[in-house]
């Protein structure tokens, strides 16, 4: 993946250059994460919500060094919109129950497992609404203990038996763990896989680390790079008008003489004072202002 490489001749950043300083960071405005997208089956580097690189191998070569202790859950109402920026209405880090921070009136059910958006047919065809997915910490192959990299896997790159060598995450870690072998310690290929209609992704190991490699991405597995990597929060939106300070809704006064004379001025004194004048029996007794607001909703006032 060689257009992601920070200097075209190739040469790695020293140790001494790796922290970001305050210039830089003030001078980038924004947030400085880094994710690799799949979307459309091409590998993209994006830092701080813009891209700025991109890179159309089918394979790219990674160290994981850290992944999500469970696979989580999304549920998006409608359908996406290109190009919108859209969170997900529902969602749960462990797959179990939502999130706290989920809003109530957003919450689909109390736990994942009997929620109706879990069932089978709830999404397009026979899917489920209710999307699982896994995040991954990971560094490039040529900048092992340099910056992470968070990589977000969906369901059909998670699940599944391995098919002609092409294993899913599930499989692979399988594969790993029967071979005694940490996933931290060797060199991943993930590779797009090209029967698939929607961009799944295949594993295989590619060859062990060395010591000092070794060394580096345990280091960079619990960094806090990474720690934020694999966290599985969303911000909730506001999207109400905040209420009036207390203030204000303690002043009635004023704005109940305003609303007393718009109500004289546009009702009561045109048809009143019209009958006074053309009808020569008025009686003698004089309508309550009161009772003449009273007929009135007073919808305004709340």
């Amino acid at each position: 993946m060689s257009n992601l490489t920070l200097f075209n001749s190739g040469v790695s950043l020293p140790d001494y250059l790796r922290n970001e300083d305050d210039i830089t960071k003030s001078l980038a405005g924004q947030s400085n994460s880094k994710t690799i997208p799949i979307k459309g089956g091409v590998w993209r580097m994006v830092s701080g919500g813009e891209e700025i690189a991109r890179n159309e191998d089918r394979a790219m070569n990674v160290v994981i060094v850290a992944a999500a202790k469970t696979n989580s859950r999304t549920f998006f109402i409608g359908k996406y919109e290109e190009g919108k920026d859209v969170g997900p209405t529902c969602w749960s880090a462990d797959g179990v129950k939502p999130n706290e921070e989920v809003p109530a009136e957003q919450r689909q059910f109390d736990n994942c497992a009997n929620c109706p958006q879990n069932i089978e047919g709830s999404g397009d065809g026979k899917t489920r609404a209710c999307r699982f997915s896994r995040r991954l910490a990971v560094s490039l192959e040529n900048d092992i203990g340099g910056d992470v990299y968070r990589l977000q896997l969906p369901a059909k790159s998670i699940f599944g038996k391995p098919v002609d060598g092409k294993m899913s995450l599930q499989a692979y870690a399988n594969f790993l763990s029967g071979h005694g072998v940490p996933i931290s310690g060797v060199v991943t290929e993930m590779r797009f896989d090209t029967a698939e209609a929607v961009p799944v992704l295949r594993f295989k190991a590619v060859r062990p680390l060395t010591r000092e490699e070794w060394e580096l991405s345990k280091a960079s597995g619990v960094s806090e790079e990474a720690r934020r990597a694999i966290e599985f929060k969303f911000a909730v939106k506001a999207d109400k008008t905040p209420a009036l300070p207390v203030a204000f809704t303690q002043s009635p006064a004023a704005v109940e003489v305003a609303k007393v004379e718009s109500s004289i001025e546009e009702v009561v004194e045109p048809v009143k004072r019209t009958k006074k004048v053309v009808v020569p029996d008025v009686p003698t007794d004089k309508p309550n202002v009161s009772d003449i607001l009273s007929d009135w909703s007073t919808d305004d006032d709340e």
